[in-house]
Formats: C-alpha cells, structure tokens, sequence
C-alpha cells in the first residue's frame, strides 16, 4: 500500500483556491438569529475540513514514476463490462480541472491504492454488488499536465 495516502494529494492551483476559500470564510463576521445557525454550522465545519486538508497535504509533489496507483497519479483502468476510464487520484476537493478526481477514500480509490499494471482489483458498491477493475496504466500528474 501507499505510505502517502494517508496524507491528500493535492495540485498547486487546487492548493491556492482552497486556501482562498479558507481565508474568504475565515473573514465573513458571524451573523445572529436562529435561522443563520445551521448556514454558521456548515461554514464552521468546512473551515475545521479546509484547515486539517491544508494542513496535512502533499502539494503539487509528484509521487515516483513507477506505474504503482497512489494519490497524485492519473490512473487508466479497465472495468470487466469493458469501460474504460481514466481520472486523477486525490482530494475530492481537487475537482477544477477536466480531468475527472476519485478520492483515495473511496471504494474505487481504496481498492486501486498499490496497484501495478494488469493487476485486478475488486471492490463493493453500496448496492453490495462486487465491481472487478483492472489498471492500465498510472502516471504522475505532473506528466499528464505536461501534455495538456
């Protein structure tokens, strides 16, 4: 398994636009009334969740280009129905980009996390049906950046 994906991974850019929208919540004053506390509750709790992903990320680091899936590589994998889909492993909070994000926290993530080349992986879907997935290919985002 990855030593890293207990820490997110997260872009530069992704980085810069969260810790903007830490610093804009961070700013709005605190409104009274009853019908503003639950609009206070979520903005408290989506500061302590910015603070702890800022605090703990791997920012923009590529991991080693060894074909292993681990956060901040774009993985390409092969479903038994035939799909065939390709997204970057990261932070949910990662989305911007047109490439599509799957957390390493999900069923999918978890399953792919150490995975080589042609090795097949299965995971359950909250239906409690079992998906089998095998990986194509996984690659630093930093090299799928330098083809964009």
């Amino acid at each position: 398994m990855s030593t890293t994906s207990s820490r997110p991974w997260l872009t530069a850019e992704a980085h810069a636009r969260l810790a903007a929208e830490l610093a804009a919540l961070q700013r709005e004053p605190d409104l009274d009334g009853d019908d503003l506390l639950d609009r206070r509750q979520h903005r408290l709790a989506r500061i302590r969740r910015l603070q702890d992903l800022l605090r703990d990320a791997v920012v923009g680091e590529d991991p080693p280009d060894d074909g292993i899936a681990e956060p901040g590589m774009v993985l390409t994998v092969r479903y038994d129905d035939g799909g065939v889909e390709t997204f970057l492993l990261a932070v949910r909070d990662e989305a911007g980009s047109d490439l599509e994000v799957c957390s390493p926290d999900s069923p999918l993530g978890r399953a792919l996390d150490g995975a080589k080349p042609g090795e097949r992986r299965e995971y359950e879907v909250p239906s409690g049906s079992v998906v089998r997935v095998t990986l194509v290919e996984a690659y630093p985002y930093g090299r799928y950046q330098d083809h964009i």
